[in-house]
């Protein structure tokens, strides 16, 4: 013990940054309000995990144990498989016939089930080409959103091509609302899930009613799944983002400051007297080029500014380069109160695409924002 009454043992070094925090009492409270938005609609809860991209989340995703998933790609399944976090998984984006023996690989290994989805007769034929055993697929339907899927009304003619092929089985249909996030008000969402519902739910009645299979009915996006009337008709939905949630849909009044589990722990490494600005170890590499929240939230930049315990400061970054982030103070003030060497959170705009910049792993920190655990990430496609 010194005279002055501390230990006398060295200061703790700062971490290397930047690195990927994820607040766990934050994630299971998301989870939590999920789960009964999900019981009170009657549909079951299938997370995205493209979001957090690791196995731990995922499992307390779906309630601590195994649970169905849904992936953007074909590494994440494997994944997810492996650390055996899930065996009912579902292949989100259009399957490609490269990704068969990798499917096919990974149900003999795990006995997982993939489901796989398509949108077109041709791509119908060129995965049955491919595959040398059975595949459950889904018909993706546009209800809106006009990047993929096939208007409700085509549906049928998808699924009798589907339905023809030697080793496709037709298990229904899907559909993902993004739309929806181009809108803030809480009636105008309700009636994108209205019509993401109802779509989707149309294509598979006509499915049936021709004597097909469409024993699933998936939907999916954050906000719709929160301000959906109803879902009558539909089996599960889908959501990813708000597991961590983030500043775009915080700016579109879908979760608060308090909601948000993931954020970016940055180093300041200068002051830019000419700005004037901080100018941090995060930039577009760490947080993404994504500024969707400035559409509702201007002035949101790249990412809003907290000091390294949580607590909102009122700065953001505004210019993001590949690895370095200038964030602008209204005066030099902020230089004695951000020194060089200063640790800093940064919560990003879209949390899935910062969260998928390679980070590797997430550190998992508690209320008071000690790091308790190191959990593994999964990135890229193969």
């Amino acid at each position: 013990m010194t005279p002055d009454g501390t230990s006398g043992a060295p200061p703790r070094p700062a971490p290397d940054t930047p690195r990927l925090l994820l607040d766990r009492a934050r994630l299971e409270a998301n989870v939590a309000r999920l789960h009964a938005r999900c019981q009170a609609l009657g549909v079951a809860f299938r997370p995205h995990f493209k979001t957090a991209k690791s196995a731990e989340v995922a499992l307390i995703s779906t309630g601590g144990a195994p649970g169905p998933q849904t992936v953007s790609t074909i590494k994440e399944a494997e994944f997810l498989a492996a650390a055996g976090a899930a065996r009912d998984i579902l292949l989100a984006a259009t399957a490609i016939p490269a990704r068969i023996p990798r499917a096919e690989a990974l149900r003999r290994a795990h006995g997982t089930r993939l489901i796989l989805v398509l949108d077109s007769p041709e791509m119908a034929a060129l995965l049955d080409a491919a595959a040398t055993e059975p595949h459950e697929v889904l018909v993706e339907v546009d209800s809106g959103e006009h990047r993929a899927g096939v208007p409700p009304e085509r549906a049928l003619a998808i699924a009798r091509a589907t339905a023809a092929t030697r080793h496709l089985r037709l298990a229904g249909v899907m559909t993902h609302g993004g739309h929806s996030y181009g809108f803030a008000g809480a009636e105008e969402i309700a009636e994108v899930a209205e019509a993401e519902r109802a779509g989707t739910v149309a294509a598979a009645e006509a499915i049936r009613a021709a004597g097909l299979r469409a024993d699933i009915v998936s939907v999916g996006s954050s906000p719709t799944l929160l301000h959906a009337r109803h879902l009558t008709g539909v089996t599960e939905a889908r959501a990813g983002v708000s597991l961590l949630w983030d500043l775009a849909q915080m700016s579109r009044g879908l979760c608060g400051w308090e909601d948000l589990a993931c954020s970016v722990l940055s180093t300041v490494i200068g002051h830019n007297r000419a700005g004037p600005a901080l100018v941090l170890d995060a930039g577009a590499l760490a947080l993404s080029k994504d500024v969707t929240a400035n559409s509702f939230a201007p002035g949101t930049g790249f990412g809003i500014l907290a000091d390294e315990h949580g607590h909102r400061l009122p700065l953001h970054v505004a210019t993001a380069y590949q690895e370095h982030g200038m964030v602008p103070v209204p005066h030099e003030s902020w230089f004695v109160r951000l020194p060089v060497g200063s640790l800093v959170r940064v919560y990003p705009n879209h949390v899935c695409m910062t969260a998928a910049g390679g980070y590797g792993a997430f550190d998992v920190i508690n209320p008071d924002g000690a790091v308790t655990d190191r959990w593994p990430r999964v990135d890229g496609w193969h």
